[in-house]
């Protein structure tokens, strides 16, 4: 039935499952509201969330904003740093080996590929945060948490073909053997998250509750980890989505893209395509198989849009009138098939935001 209040909502749809939600500023300010109204909206979405049979340990929440570029040059000012502007710029956000040690050792491994990759490090910098607040099980689990930041060489244009060359940095130092995870790398972007309750993540991170984090978007996500045990990698937002529901088609959809793998060409990647191999990470849960495909497919020259609606197509055999949407859909199932779910995505590269729904909504 329908509420008069809420038109829009209907008692019988209701359904519980993880949480979404994005705000984008559609005039371009990037300001801290949008940062602070996107909290608000996860802090609100604990019932869509998992957690521990105490109620202290949560199954993850995260946020992805763009770059706050007067947060990092206040802080690279501190630290007598040349950033170089917005875009001129990279950030990872890392999950190293907790003892000291282990992070250092882990730290110098990145930054002896990042110069082979001629791509020279600025400097790491401690992400502030707040572990006391955490359950037991996500302090037992904790990574140390540092963020990195790379130049960008000349040679290389800002935006796009920056996050190509991060990406391929990033992948490489995967392949590396240490205990380090990459939340995000980029010229554009960063992730925030880790495996706490959604009323912890402002508080555990200083950065978010600084007024000089401004962002033209922000997408939030509460994770119910349905098919994967909870972990601190696995918290959403991934490298460039977030997702509520479950990819049911995954096996196949990892084996098709494994299969791909012999014969795929790249006139954008070109001899650099070996280095990013496997695309899909088999370790992955549903959610980080889907964005390590999304990612490829973008970085190798998709726009976003369309790689979303390639991943996730609508059930183009039924349209009549739209016979060129249809022809579109029909083209790239020749090259794809579905990742069916059900599943809701959002997705950003920093500069677009979107949203899709599976085939059968």
């Amino acid at each position: 039935m329908l509420d008069r209040q809420y038109p829009l909502y209907r008692r019988e749809l209701e359904h519980e499952s993880c949480g979404v939600g994005a705000v984008v500023d559609l005039n371009g300010r990037a300001t801290h509201r949008t940062v602070d109204q996107a909290l608000c909206i996860v802090e609100r979405l604990a019932h869509r969330a998992g957690s521990d049979a105490q109620g202290t340990t949560g199954d993850g929440v995260g946020i992805m904003t763009q770059l706050p570029h007067a947060l990092f040059e206040a802080w690279a000012r501190e630290e007598g740093a040349v950033l170089g502007g917005a875009g001129n710029y990279g950030v990872g956000m890392f999950f190293l080996p907790e003892d000291e040690v282990g992070a250092r050792n882990t730290c110098g491994i990145f930054e002896r590929l990042a110069e082979s990759e001629g791509i020279p490090v600025i400097g790491w910098r401690d992400v502030p945060c707040h572990p006391a607040q955490l359950g037991a099980g996500a302090r037992r689990t904790m990574p140390r948490i540092r963020q990195c930041f790379l130049k960008r060489p000349k040679e290389i244009a800002a935006g796009r073909d920056f996050d190509r060359r991060l990406y391929i940095l990033r992948r490489v130092f995967e392949h590396q053997d240490t205990d380090a995870y990459v939340c995000s790398l980029s010229c554009r972007t960063i992730v925030y998250k880790g495996m706490m309750l959604v009323s912890q993540l402002r508080s555990f991170y200083d950065d978010l509750q600084d007024v000089r984090y401004a962002s033209q978007m922000a997408m939030v996500h509460s994770r119910f980890s349905t098919n994967t045990f909870p972990s601190w990698s696995k918290a959403h937002p991934q490298r460039m989505l977030l997702h509520n529901g479950e990819i049911n088609t995954i096996r196949g959809n990892h084996d098709r893209m494994k299969a791909r793998e012999e014969t795929m060409r790249s006139e954008v990647m070109g001899k650099e395509m070996q280095r990013v191999l496997p695309v899909v990470d088999p370790d992955g849960s549903d959610s980080q198989m889907l964005d390590n495909t999304l990612e490829f497919l973008t970085m190798n020259g998709f726009p976003l849009p369309l790689a979303g609606m390639i991943l996730l197509p609508e059930p183009w055999q039924g349209m009549r009138t739209k016979t060129a949407w249809r022809d579109l859909y029909r083209y790239y199932a020749t090259m794809m098939e579905p990742w069916d779910g059900p599943a809701a995505i959002l997705y950003s590269d920093g500069e677009t935001v979107c949203a899709s729904l599976d085939r059968n909504g």
